[in-house]
């Protein structure tokens, strides 16, 4: 029924600023890492028709690198957690942890990783990487918007570098071996993510 948030891949997400040519000069490529209390890997389900099914990972960790003069530097790679998946609902978060779906206790890891950018204007651009999902690997592509890179303002963060973006996408939860409840509308799974990263030191 659900997947992913990866990234999906967000993010997951994950997943790119890594992307496009900022306002904000930057020597050279830097590397950031994904600030989990700021990002947000979220997907969601038609259910039936009637409503769309909101879920999305609570454990994630990955990295992105991001150069705006070179766009074959960035890169990205997220893993996710699978039986970290949360919809709010226990019981149906049980189910997406079992055979049925995400099959946690095999396959507690999905993951993305960047295989190419392409820049489709000042700041925004297309995510190309591979998906790893119930051990099947295949390629996705995410919509990127990066928002914005500056030294953080709260003093607490005495002044770290952070970048943050947003990505969409869609994906076929079956391309991944997931057919439970397939075919119909809800094996279409729709990607948000919104994500920060900290300068790694």
């Amino acid at each position: 029924m659900a997947f992913e948030r990866v990234m999906q891949i967000f993010a997951g997400s994950l997943v790119a600023a890594a992307l496009t040519a900022a306002p904000q000069a930057v020597a050279a490529a830097e590397r950031f890492n994904i600030d989990q209390s700021h990002t947000n890997i979220v997907f969601l389900i038609d259910h039936l028709g009637y409503s769309k099914m909101i879920g999305q990972f609570q454990e994630f960790a990955g990295d992105f690198t991001f150069d705006p003069e070179d766009l074959s530097r960035n890169e990205v790679a997220v893993t996710i957690k699978t039986s970290s998946v949360d919809t709010d609902h226990e019981k149906r978060d049980e189910h997406l942890r079992s055979p049925d779906f995400f099959n946690s206790a095999e396959f507690p890891d999905m993951t993305f990783v960047s295989t190419g950018v392409e820049k489709t204007g000042d700041n925004t651009g297309k995510l190309t990487g591979d998906l790893t999902l119930l051990g099947v690997t295949k390629p996705v592509t995410l919509d990127v918007t990066f928002n914005k890179m500056a030294p953080h303002p709260i003093p607490f963060y005495k002044g770290v570098l952070v970048a943050g973006f947003s990505a969409r996408g869609s994906i076929k939860r079956s391309d991944f071996g997931m057919t439970y409840g397939t075919p119909g509308d809800w094996d279409a799974v729709t990607l948000w993510i919104e994500a920060e990263g900290h300068k790694a030191e």
